[in-house]
């Protein structure tokens, strides 16, 4: 028995998720069917207050209410210290790790030349004119520790370090293949205070 015509474009649409496979797109779009109108409508809304209220921060680009975010706003961190991650979710690991009191920035991806995507793809300009013009003295590379983040880490030291700034690399207290956003905070820590010099 086919399945109504609406409910295909719901699980299509659910499909292209990340991590929602057919059979997950197809529970999440019966459980949403059977669920209260309420509970519906207050999915929708905060899906579209969302997409709408949320924007990037012009000085790090997390996604944030504000611009700047209150991480770039607050007076009392370090901004000689800059971090770099790949996704906001990254950087919204690192920030419960109370030991690091510099700035960041989001560089929006890793390089993977095997799926075309290139420095221009991801904010490497962006953050090297950044380096430029703020009096940052390290970046610590904090991308993921799989083939794309290590590609990233080093394309990233190599285009830094002729600029006189030191270039660290989180230790690896994290996981080899492992995304920062699923690591706990001691492990996050631990790498932290374990970056090495690139």
């Amino acid at each position: 028995m086919n399945r109504p015509q609406p409910v295909e474009k719901m699980i299509e649409a659910l499909r292209k998720l990340p991590g929602v496979g057919p059979k997950m797109a197809e529970r999440l779009s019966y459980h949403i069917l059977r669920s209260p109108q309420a509970d519906v409508e207050r999915l929708i809304d905060s899906i579209k207050e969302a997409k709408e209220l949320i924007k990037l921060c012009s000085v790090c680009y997390n996604m944030s209410e504000k611009d700047p975010c209150p991480i770039c706003g607050d007076s009392s961190r370090d901004t000689s210290l800059l971090c770099v991650v790949e996704t906001p979710q990254d950087l919204l690991a690192l920030s419960r790790v109370r030991d690091y009191g510099g700035m960041y920035f989001v560089l929006g991806g890793a390089l993977s030349p095997l799926d075309s995507v290139g420095p221009q793809d991801i904010r490497v300009d962006l953050l090297i004119n950044r380096l430029k013009k703020d009096k940052i003295k390290e970046l610590i590379i904090a991308t993921d520790t799989d083939s794309k983040g290590e590609t990233t880490a080093l394309y990233l030291a190599e285009q830094i370090k002729p600029l006189g700034i030191k270039v660290t690399r989180l230790g690896y207290g994290l996981p080899v293949g492992g995304d920062l956003e699923y690591a706990d905070e001691i492990t996050l820590a631990r790498a932290i205070e374990g970056r090495r010099e690139m």
